[in-house]
């Protein structure tokens, strides 16, 4: 009696655990953000400072800023020595 009870347990929640992973994985994708890849190039291009000298919170902010609402590619300070105002303008480019 004992063992059954153990095997009826070990099986209904194998169950709910594969019917919630289930969910999840559905879920997940159904709710996917999608986001411009060029937000990335353009955070991998920039120094990473996080400084706040363009007038955004950080480098990702910054490059966020860029894409969606055409803030200026030449803003970020620590990237001006680096040519970082060139290489934005080179993505933006590219991929519009």
């Amino acid at each position: 009696m004992k063992m059954q009870v153990f095997v009826y347990s070990i099986i209904l929640l194998g169950g709910i655990g594969f019917v919630t992973g289930f969910g999840l994985a559905y879920l997940a994708k159904k709710f996917e953000v999608k986001e411009d890849p060029r937000v990335e190039e353009i955070i991998k291009v920039l120094p990473g400072a996080n400084c706040g000298m363009c007038g955004y919170p950080g480098c990702s902010a910054y490059a966020h800023a860029i894409v969606e609402k055409g803030a200026l590619y030449d803003r970020c300070v620590p990237g001006k020595k680096s040519g970082v105002a060139e290489k934005i303008k080179k993505i933006m480019e590219e991929k519009s």
